[in-house]
């Protein structure tokens, strides 16, 4: 029997060792676990210290890695969330992946490389990291953002290109000997799939599901969940298809099903293991021997894939309405290779249609593309505003031209509000002002919401606020109050700079997510701050001490200090003793219950000033319920009949005390 020592177990515990201690110290550094776990791999790896022998069973985890991680995607996979998006998954994504494509393929086929290759080459380059994206801008709050949104609707349609990609690699390799019978063999095997999956989902997986999920047994659920997964991977598999592709359908079948939210939750935790392997073997791939003899030539690729997925994704982006600026942030947030890419370039490198030289060169500029993504979306506004500079006004405000869209000018309105962004907040902000009859005027970069809301006869009009003549158009010299009310922390910034700029005596309101940015914007000349994640918390605690009978007038008082003293309060949690007001808990030891009058209570049949309720045991009747109806206050000549709700005022033990008064004698002896 083999030693367990020199088994797959020691190979794991080398493996997550080390990746504890190097994702340890990316988090001290602000870098992305996925990155800390290529670099794990390239430490761990044949080319880097050789901690680890049996590279092959590493990567058949990360085989399962690839099936859970696109499992989980299919299930999460949603039309209506597509729908959402569909301009900018549909339109952008495809324009986004077609040109990245077409300019990878015309610079191969000059370079004298094969048809077939320089198609597949320019797949793997047109794919961006989903996982990397995300994950950079939720940490700075930006997917609702203009460039967030236009980013996650192309990296959506990118997610499922990948499978006709991975369809299209047998194609591919078999070149143009056999075209015509390959593509009516693709297409038999895609309408079996299609077939297979429809019965699944509507008939099989569901009934299937009901009867598991009716023993109530959380591992039989799980269990099963796991077979439909593997076993839809080894059905595509055996067809010639892949494994990946066998997990998305998998995942898209349950995900027609209502058990989908409890098959996620219960495969999130194998995906997270077994992904973390998948990036850890794609680490192990990459030949540091190669990457340091054609070092020049690597960083030269690394550079030219950099400019050509930023260029194309901006100008995607353009071609859907989005201004420059919103145009080069989301080329920059797109501008790396994707974990996807991985996938296609390792059945690729089976079925030898990428070559071994350039499938290493390919690992190298994916790994360090991947491991620049961070500090490049960081530098992003500063990239936009410098290319910014040299070009005239007309161009960075709109590559794209709406004329239907541009026959809005507030230059002629006077003392009127402006609202920048329209949200959830611009929209309440905008229905206040027309309820109190306040002229305003909406400007908003989602070109999609400006023609549906301006056909709705809204005063909306379409245009990058960081831009001074966009300003101008809105009337801000003669405006009263701009409120900004977008996502982009870095835009917002911009914005009430320009706003003061214009308009010294404009007051400004400004809403952020978090309250790091109060003080700057106040710098920056905004007259108000909301911060949303302190503002929950003043509402949440006002909640409490209405809980608790505090008087209105102190709460009012008190969220005035607290706001006035710039939440200090919650920012300096550590404190001991935080006072404000004269905010006192005298009535918190009071309580409002309710009792329904059984037949034959002693209340029954008798007035309030028979009972003398509040002299012989301290409590107060609010109101009595009857017939559906509520009597507040009620007079001391009020009688209370049986199936009367009786509402009392008092502390617990004496509103304890009266409690037999309201039930029947049978009851009080029984209790």
């Amino acid at each position: 029997m083999p030693s367990i020592q020199t088994g797959l177990l020691s190979n794991i515990v080398i493996i997550m060792a080390l990746a504890v201690a190097v994702l340890f110290i990316c988090f001290r550094l602000h870098i992305p676990s996925i990155v800390g776990f290529l670099i794990t791999g390239i430490l761990a790896g044949p080319s880097g210290f050789r901690l680890i022998k049996q590279v092959s069973e590493v990567q058949t985890l990360a085989e399962i890695g690839v099936v859970f991680l696109l499992f989980t995607i299919g299930i999460e996979f949603s039309f209506q969330r597509l729908s959402r998006l569909k301009r900018a998954a549909l339109l952008g994504g495809s324009l986004q992946i077609a040109l990245t494509t077409l300019a990878v393929f015309f610079i191969m086929t000059r370079l004298g490389f094969r048809s077939n290759l320089s198609i597949f080459t320019g797949f793997l380059i047109s794919l961006s990291s989903t996982a990397i994206v995300l994950r950079t801008l939720q940490e700075k709050a930006q997917v609702e953002s203009p460039h967030g949104g236009a980013a996650l609707g192309i990296l959506i349609f990118q997610d499922i290109a990948v499978v006709p990609m991975m369809l299209l690699i047998p194609l591919l390799a078999g070149g143009d000997a056999h075209l015509g019978k390959s593509l009516l063999v693709l297409l038999a095997k895609g309408i079996g799939i299609v077939l297979i999956v429809i019965v699944a989902a509507e008939w099989l997986v569901p009934r299937v599901l009901f009867q598991i999920a009716r023993t109530k047994s959380p591992e039989l659920f799980m269990l099963s969940i796991v077979v439909i997964c593997l076993s839809t991977a080894w059905l595509t598999s055996s067809l010639g298809l892949s494994l990946a592709l066998g997990a998305f359908l998998a995942g898209l079948i349950i995900s027609e099903s209502e058990y989908s939210f409890q098959a996620l939750s219960n495969i999130y935790p194998f995906r997270d293991v077994f992904t973390s392997f998948f990036f850890i073997s794609v680490g192990m791939l990459l030949n540091l021997n190669f990457f340091s003899e054609h070092l020049g030539w690597t960083l030269l690729f690394v550079i030219l894939v950099l400019m050509i997925k930023f260029s194309i994704a901006a100008i995607s982006a353009a071609l859907l309405g989005f201004p420059f600026r919103s145009s080069v942030l989301t080329g920059l947030s797109l501008s790396q290779v994707g974990e996807f890419s991985f996938i296609l370039a390792g059945a690729a490198l089976g079925s030898q249609l990428l070559p071994a030289n350039i499938y290493q060169y390919f690992l190298a500029i994916s790994v360090l593309t991947m491991i620049l993504t961070p500090w490049i979306i960081d530098l992003s506004p500063r990239i936009a505003d410098l290319l910014a500079k040299p070009l005239p006004k007309k161009l960075s405000r709109g590559w794209h031209r709406f004329p239907e869209l541009e026959g809005f000018d507030a230059r002629n309105l006077a003392d009127h509000l402006i609202a920048i962004g329209y949200g959830i907040n611009g929209k309440n902000v905008t229905r206040a002002a027309r309820i109190a009859g306040i002229k305003y005027v909406i400007i908003e970069m989602n070109p999609e919401t400006v023609r549906r809301e301006k056909a709705g006869g809204e005063k909306i009009f379409y245009g990058d606020a960081t831009q001074d003549a966009v300003l101008i158009h809105a009337g801000i010299k003669a405006a009263r109050v701009a409120v900004i009310a977008i996502s982009d922390p870095v835009a917002t910034r911009r914005i009430c700079s320009n706003l003061r700029r214009l308009n010294p005596k404009i007051h400004i309101i400004a809403r952020t997510r978090y309250v790091q940015e109060v003080k700057p914007l106040h710098q920056l000349g905004a007259d108000e701050v909301v911060p949303e994640e302190f503002e929950t918390a003043v509402e949440i605690f006002t909640r409490v001490l209405r809980k608790y009978l505090i008087p209105h007038n102190e709460i009012e008082k008190f969220v005035a200090e607290i706001r006035s003293d710039n939440y200090e309060m919650f920012r300096g949690l550590a404190k001991k003793e935080i006072t404000f007001s004269d905010l006192k808990l005298s009535l918190a030891d009071l309580e409002i219950r309710n009792f329904r009058i059984i037949q034959g209570a002693p209340v029954d049949g008798k007035t309030l000033a028979q009972m003398e309720l509040r002299k012989k045991y301290g409590v107060t009747v609010l109101a009595i319920g009857r017939d559906n109806q509520i009597h507040y206050n009620p007079d001391p000549d009020a009688t209370l009949h049986a199936n009367d709700i009786v509402i009392l005022l008092g502390k617990p033990d004496r509103i304890a005390a009266a409690l037999p008064l309201f039930i029947s004698q049978e009851q009080a002896n029984n209790g």
